[in-house]
């Protein structure tokens, strides 16, 4: 039992540290194409080979409500002919702590709810300083 807490403690301590280093790694990877998309303009680039590889130009676009603006942009979305985009979403935490809280309370939820959601337990080991 001992040499599995020890590994469990080992395996954890790696994970973090690797947990770190990719962390330091995106942040580079980030700089240099910040970096190499600058020079491209500069250069008035589109796109070039080197070693077999083709580099090019990419732009994606991203989107998201502005803070405390969801509904208002739902809202929008449905009177003009967009509603098709609006997903009603339960995120699996909180149904999980939902659900924990209702068990807190009851012995067994409610059978309607018993029957469409999938509950499931899983014991771990939980590791912190002495």
């Amino acid at each position: 039992m001992f040499e599995l807490a020890d590994k469990l403690k080992t395996l954890r301590d790696e994970k973090r540290q690797r947990d770190e280093e990719l962390k330091a790694l995106n942040a580079e990877i980030e700089e240099t194409q910040e970096k190499l998309v600058a020079a491209m303009v500069d250069e008035e680039m589109q796109n070039f080979n080197r070693a077999g590889n083709l580099f090019y130009l990419s732009t994606r676009t991203y989107a998201s409500p502005q803070a405390g603006q969801q509904e208002a942009l739902y809202d929008w979305l449905r009177k003009n002919g967009y509603g098709d985009l609006v997903r009603e979403t339960v995120y699996a935490q909180s149904l999980s702590a939902f659900v924990k809280e209702l068990l807190g309370e009851e012995d067994e939820l409610p059978k309607e709810l018993g029957e469409i959601v999938n509950v499931y337990e899983k014991t771990g080991v939980g590791i912190r300083k002495a």
